[in-house]
C-alpha cells in the first residue's frame, strides 16, 4: 500500500492526535489484535521511526487509544446520567451503561474483560490503567455524593473505585453470556455493590 502524503504538525500534542486518529482508522481496518506500528505509520503517512518519536512502543500507543475512547464514553455516560439525582442511581445505571458499551469497543475491551486483565500493565506502561480510568470517571460523582451525605464513612474514593473496577469485570462476563439489559445485572449491583458504598438503605431487588 502506498503511503498517503501527510506531514505531522510541529506541535507534539497535535502530532500525537494525528497519529492516534490514524491508529483508530487502522484498527477499524485490521482489528486491534492485528494492527501494527507499520500499519499506523502507513496510515499516518510517515515512517515507522517517526511514530516511535511520539509513542515508545505499540502498547503505549494502544494505551493512549484506550484512554481517548474511554473518555469519549465517559462523556456519553455523564450525559446519560444527567437526570439521576442520587449516587445509587448513578452507579447502578452508569455501570450498566459503561460496561455494555465498553465491552463492544475493541480497544476498551482490552481492559474491561477478564481474559485481558493480565495485560493492563503492558498496555498502560504502568500498572492499573483500568483502575485509573475508573477513578477518573467516578471520582467527581463520588465527591458530589459525599457532599450530599450519601457515601459511608471509612471508605476512600480509591477503595470505591477499585471495587467498581472489579465489579466491571464481573458484569462484562455476565453480559457476554446473558442478557445485557436483563434484571439480573441491576439486581446484582443493587443488592451487593450499593450496601458497601451508600449510607441510605437500599431496597433489595428480587
Amino acid at each position: 500500500m502506498a503511503r498517503r502524503q501527510g506531514v505531522l504538525d510541529e506541535d507534539p500534542e497535535v502530532a500525537r492526535s494525528q497519529i492516534l486518529a490514524a491508529a483508530d482508522t487502522a484498527i477499524q481496518r485490521f482489528g486491534i489484535a492485528k494492527t501494527t506500528i507499520d500499519d499506523v505509520a502507513k496510515e499516518t503517512g510517515v515512517s515507522r521511526p517517526t511514530i516511535y518519536r511520539y509513542f515508545r512502543d505499540r502498547d503505549t500507543l494502544m494505551a493512549s487509544m484506550i484512554e481517548i475512547r474511554s473518555r469519549r464514553l465517559f462523556e456519553q455516560t455523564r450525559e446519560y446520567l444527567a437526570d439521576r439525582s442520587t449516587f445509587a442511581e448513578q452507579v447502578v445505571d452508569g455501570l450498566l451503561y459503561l460496561v455494555d458499551r465498553g465491552r463492544q469497543d475493541p480497544a476498551i475491551r482490552l481492559i474491561v474483560t477478564p481474559e485481558h486483565a493480565g495485560r493492563q500493565t503492558a498496555l498502560a506502561g504502568s500498572s492499573g490503567l483500568a483502575s485509573r480510568l475508573t477513578y477518573e470517571m467516578w471520582a467527581p460523582l463520588i465527591a458530589a455524593a459525599r457532599g450530599r451525605g450519601e457515601i459511608r464513612e471509612g471508605i476512600s474514593d480509591v477503595e470505591i473505585c477499585n471495587w467498581i473496577t472489579l465489579v466491571e469485570l464481573i458484569l462484562v462476563g455476565r453480559m457476554d453470556f446473558g442478557e445485557p439489559d436483563g434484571p439480573g445485572n441491576k439486581r446484582l449491583l443493587t443488592n451487593l455493590l450499593l450496601p458497601g458504598i451508600v449510607t441510605t438503605p437500599v431496597e433489595v431487588m428480587r
